[in-house]
């Protein structure tokens, strides 16, 4: 059970969600409309989780996304999983390159509805992983100037870079893409030498998808 702080200021959507997550065997902890009230809550309860909308009270603009970035510099470790309406490219870029990545995730409000899809992504934030949402890695991965990084792969090297996006280890991507582990593993180390990844930089599958963030970043 995870002890989940809830963040959305539509009362319809957000009712359905605490209901989700406590059908799903979760504790929603709080469940508020604003950005102030997600701070306030999460420094008073220290949720294990924060589940929060881009778009919110005062402003209606991005004041969500703050209130989660305000969240992870005061506390790197919080995992935060945001929910946007669009594909936003430059939210889900500033979410990933303001700080670390570990325990991020990034979803279309849509993919709520997918409800096991939606508990999965929640618990690999939780632990520790990064998630973002498949329309988003689409939007990422269009095609690329000749001269970025991200041109050198080939179309199988970026279906597979896609789904690492998603959080998927080895095993699943094989099995979505029906080839084998071992080419899993080898169009993975083709990609690392693409994107100019040192394998004493830690956790490349994390650094190759962001690859694709700092790019978007710098178009």
């Amino acid at each position: 059970m995870l002890r989940v702080i809830l963040a959305e200021d539509s009362v319809l959507l957000r009712a359905g969600l605490t209901e989700l997550l406590t059908l799903g065997g979760h504790r929603v902890l709080a469940a508020v409309g604003d950005a102030p009230s997600l701070l306030e809550a999460v420094a008073a309860e220290r949720p294990d989780v924060v589940v929060t909308d881009v778009r919110m009270p005062p402003g209606l603009r991005d004041e969500g996304l703050r209130a989660a970035l305000e969240l992870r510099s005061r506390d790197a470790s919080l995992p935060v999983l945001v929910l946007s309406q669009y594909v936003a490219t430059a939210y889900a870029t500033r979410l990933f390159t303001d700080g670390p990545a570990a325990g991020l995730g990034y979803l279309l409000k849509d993919r709520v509805g997918e409800v096991t899809e939606f508990l999965d992504a929640l618990e690999r934030v939780h632990g520790g992983q990064t998630v973002i949402d498949p329309d988003v890695v689409r939007v990422l991965l269009a095609p690329a100037a000749a001269d970025r990084p991200l041109a050198r792969l080939t179309p199988r090297e970026r279906e597979v870079l896609a789904l690492m996006a998603q959080g998927l280890n080895n095993q699943a991507v094989a099995a979505r893409l029906f080839i084998t582990e071992a080419s899993v593993v080898k169009h993975s180390g083709s990609i690392f030498t693409k994107l100019d990844l040192d394998p004493a930089e830690g956790n490349r599958r994390v650094l190759a998808v962001l690859a694709h963030l700092r790019e978007q970043a710098g178009a």
